[in-house]
């Protein structure tokens, strides 16, 4: 189980780096544009993802 953990974090780590790995300026601009939300858009974002990470590890598990 604790293996697990690390390795989820792990990917995470691997795909959070990818974009501004691979496009630096495109992922300048969109994080310049998330500045620019106001905390409702941004919390909505927040719970998509949320809820989609949650609905795929119940799908998944």
């Amino acid at each position: 189980m604790g293996d697990s953990l690390w390795m989820a974090l792990a990917l995470v780590l691997v795909l959070e780096g990818l974009f501004p790995f691979a496009s630096p300026a495109a992922w300048r601009r969109m994080f310049t544009s998330l500045l620019e939300m106001n905390d409702g858009q941004i919390r909505f974002f927040g719970l998509c993802s949320v809820a989609i990470g949650l609905t795929l590890l119940w799908w998944l598990a």
